[in-house]
């Protein structure tokens, strides 16, 4: 699936404020970002200072369930990686009156030990996976590895924005339907390119 782009008359009110969010919290500098990825880039956006507040982070979960229930797909419950995925997941599952889940970078080591936090996954459950910016598309990949081994199935990924063009091939050679919300293209900015200087094309 294409990113939503303005004027386009599909995009809904909610995606298109979205997009003007966080454009307005994309940020530059001259001496280049090191990303999660570990690649490097003059532009920034750190997605949950973009939706600090609530109005704003209720514009995203409306557009992000919008994105979903729109292309058909029903889900039971949405999560993804802790941090980035925390604040979208528990406001989506508001939204779409479903459960949410967190998964955790690596296992408590006591009590239950779990890895998924929040609502039990298990087969049958169909769930959606999100995270807020990513670039590679580890982190939320890391995400559908630990949901797929509970049993549970990924029908759909859904990111504020995609900084690059490797994570959409990641997810079509898992058979995922993936919704960025925003591309790289629509917040006009350079794509983040692996292995090569910042801002190198």
């Amino acid at each position: 699936m294409r990113p939503f782009l303005e004027g386009d008359p599909v995009v809904s009110t909610d995606q298109a404020r979205l997009l003007e969010i966080l454009k307005a919290g994309v940020i530059y500098k001259e001496e280049p970002f090191t990303l999660a990825s570990g690649a490097l880039a003059h532009h920034f956006l750190d997605g949950k200072e973009a939706l600090a507040h609530a109005d704003d982070l209720a514009v995203a979960a409306r557009a992000m369930v919008q994105a979903v229930r729109g292309a058909g797909i029903e889900f039971d419950s949405v999560g993804g990686l802790t941090l980035g995925a925390d604040a979208l997941a528990v406001s989506m599952a508001m939204v779409a009156h479903c459960h949410w889940f967190f998964v955790r970078k690596e296992p408590k080591n006591r009590g239950t030990n779990r890895v998924v936090e929040g609502h039990p996954l298990r087969s049958g459950v169909r769930t959606v996976i999100v995270d807020d910016v990513i670039t590679s598309g580890d982190s939320i990949l890391k995400a559908y590895d630990a949901v797929i081994a509970t049993g549970a199935s990924v029908v759909a990924a859904v990111t504020l924005a995609d900084r690059s063009d490797v994570a959409r091939a990641k997810f079509e050679a898992r058979g995922v339907p993936y919704f960025p919300m925003t591309t790289y293209q629509s917040l006009g900015i350079p794509p983040v390119e692996f292995g090569q200087p910042a801002g190198a094309r």
